[in-house]
């Protein structure tokens, strides 16, 4: 194994065992890096109306986690701000 090896032992790196909550914590994550706080209430309703158990929160938290690990593409552009 290198110094550059991506390879992943953790549990984090299995699949979700609920893909559907998996893809409302990334659909969350999306929104959130956006700013787009419809979205953010609207998945936020919709977990909370729910029964969830353990595996559902889980599968969640994977779905929003694997989202959020990944860098964002650029910087956001600095306005008016002296260096």
């Amino acid at each position: 194994m290198g110094i550059f090896s991506r390879k992943n032992t953790d549990s984090q790196s299995s699949a979700p065992a609920d893909p559907e909550m998996a893809r409302l914590g990334r659909d969350y994550a999306i929104a959130k890096r956006h700013g787009d706080r419809q979205a953010m209430k609207r998945i936020a309703s919709e977990i909370g109306s729910r029964d969830l158990s353990d595996t559902d929160v889980d599968s969640y938290r994977q779905g929003r986690d694997a989202y959020n690990n990944v860098p964002p593409a650029h910087s956001k552009p600095r306005r008016n701000q002296r260096r």
